[in-house]
């Protein structure tokens, strides 16, 4: 028996939204996968529902909304960019990216819209379904970094890119969108690790080796991540066995 996905799109009210109804009393034919959400601007979507659909196990997330430049709320669709292209970034780093995706589909645009789902939904099938339920290492990485996502350093350089990169700060100079990218790409990689131990640590006290061992990347970056993290009180040093001390989550 074929894999037939299970896909979740969030589509603007004003474009997309009307392109799928379209498209549908058009007869033109496409996948019948899509589950649809109609919000009233694809700006509105909240990085959250994207991971918490594929949490659940869904195989694909599309975000359509009105093409550059026609958002009726003017720049709603700068900011579904901008949140999307943090969201690849942290799928790129446990390899869910590929099953999401963000397309701008006009209310003309009944033949696109099929041609959109149809293609994303081939793509999906290719991947196979997913295995995030019954993967629970990728599901533990997924609830970081939905966490991560949430932070506050996140959401301020996802919020504030455009003013970052296009208005001279108070000594006259602009961050060039290179600079910008190289921080932002550190800053996603940061968050996600620390969000990692984070949850590690709410299940009990642990050593930085213990964490090494169990986030799997070195225990010199475990305890820089430990300094930060101690630094913002989101954690404390606990007991000492013998000369190795463990660490402890502080209760939010």
């Amino acid at each position: 028996m074929s894999f037939e996905p299970n896909i979740i799109g969030f589509l603007c009210n004003w474009c997309s939204y009307a392109g799928a109804d379209l498209a549908g009393v058009s007869r033109i034919q496409y996948p019948p996968n899509l589950k649809v959400i109609r919000v009233m601007c694809s700006g509105r979507v909240d990085p959250k529902f994207i991971f918490e659909a594929l949490k659940i196990g869904i195989d694909g997330v599309i975000i359509m909304g009105c093409h550059p430049g026609d958002c009726h709320y003017l720049d709603g669709n700068f900011e579904a960019e901008k949140k999307f292209e943090m969201i690849r970034k942290f799928l790129k780093l446990i390899g869910l990216d590929n099953r999401v995706r963000l397309e701008w589909v006009s209310a003309s645009e009944g033949i696109r819209f099929s041609e959109v789902v149809t293609e994303f939904t081939n793509n999906i099938k290719r991947l196979g379904p997913s295995n995030v339920i019954q993967d629970l290492k990728i599901r533990s990485k997924l609830e970081a970094i939905e966490k991560a996502a949430e932070s506050y350093r996140i959401r301020a350089l996802v919020g504030r890119e455009r003013k970052i990169i296009e208005m001279e700060n108070v000594y006259g100079e602009k961050v060039p969108q290179e600079k910008f990218t190289t921080l932002f790409d550190s800053a996603i990689y940061d968050e996600f690790m620390r969000y990692q131990i984070l949850l590690s640590l709410k299940e009990g006290s642990k050593s930085v080796k213990d964490l090494a061992t169990e986030i799997e990347i070195d225990p010199s970056e475990v305890l820089e991540h430990i300094l930060i993290l101690k630094a913002r009180s989101q954690i404390v040093m606990g007991d000492i066995e013998g000369i190795t001390p463990n660490y402890e989550f502080v209760m939010e």
